[in-house]
């Protein structure tokens, strides 16, 4: 249902605006990998400061980590999807002998220290994005909290122990501005959702943090499934951040490439939904 609202607000306002829906798919495309047909996640690495990076490498088979636990993930992926923990070089080699698409390229990231996990939503405005003084038209953050007992868990929708707390009111705005200050410093992402881990918010602050993810293609809000705000704040929002996501869409440079993002993602997004059920089934065999 969320998903839904998303999607009916952004047509209806756009076409409020006269602007073609589908531009949509243009709106991060200047990082778009034409040649892979991804947002790689090791294209976003290099974008990173040296100081918010995890190590991370492309998994072909003949590395090993310095250190344990890491993360196999695909190189594009979403909802976690097709992601997976080893704690130590057995289960690395496990992984992959069981691998079944040998199509899809998976990266090692190293496991990120810091204890707390926060999501921040970001969609800038005409002006933020060229200004950094000037604060995004929507920023929000959202704190990840697991109640299992794993110290490393693999967060997301999907897994029942994740549950997600809106903490943006936490933050003067003098705060926010700071954070969008550090993030604008990766990229001018027209729309993205950045993964982060931080031993505290007064850490995320001082930019003593890990970036573990940067979510370029369809980044939903986390606030949008936090336990903490009601639903009519929560349809607000969303109302909020697709009347200004579609005034981003119109403002697209005309001159931009255009890139065929749509169809190759749905290419690899069917090949990983298909991967991971199939991983699934033989787990449960």
């Amino acid at each position: 249902m969320i998903r839904l609202l998303l999607i009916s607000s952004y047509i209806f306002f756009c076409l409020l605006l006269r602007v073609d829906p589908r531009k949509y798919f243009q709106l991060n495309a200047p990082y778009f990998n034409e040649q892979r047909g991804i947002f790689s996640k090791l294209d976003m690495d290099q974008l990173i400061p040296h100081n918010w990076q995890l190590e991370q490498f492309l998994d072909i088979g003949n590395r090993y980590p310095s250190e344990y636990p890491v993360f196999v993930k695909p190189e594009w992926g979403q909802n976690s999807h097709g992601i997976q923990r080893a704690d130590n070089a057995t289960e690395l080699d496990n992984i992959r002998r069981t691998r079944i698409d040998g199509n899809l390229n998976y990266l090692i990231q190293h496991a990120a220290k810091e204890k707390r996990e926060y999501e921040v939503f970001i969609i800038p405005s005409a002006y933020s994005l060229s200004d950094s003084s000037r604060l995004p038209a929507v920023i929000s953050i959202t704190e990840t909290v697991n109640h299992g007992n794993d110290h490393y868990p693999i967060n997301g929708i999907y897994n029942k122990a994740t549950h997600y707390k809106d903490i943006t009111a936490q933050f003067r705005p003098e705060d926010l501005h700071t954070i969008w200050r550090q993030l604008k410093r990766v990229g001018n992402f027209r729309i993205t959702r950045f993964g982060i881990r931080a031993a505290s918010l007064k850490h995320l602050l001082a930019g003593a943090f890990q970036i573990i993810e940067i979510n370029l293609f369809l980044p939903m809000p986390l606030t949008l499934i936090s336990n903490n705000i009601s639903r009519k704040e929560k349809c607000l929002f969303c109302f909020r951040c697709m009347w200004q996501l579609a005034k981003t869409t119109k403002n697209i440079p005309l001159e931009q490439p255009h890139k065929s993002v749509f169809f190759k993602k749905l290419k690899l997004s069917r090949s990983l939904k298909l991967t991971t059920k199939m991983r699934s089934y033989d787990e449960r065999a």
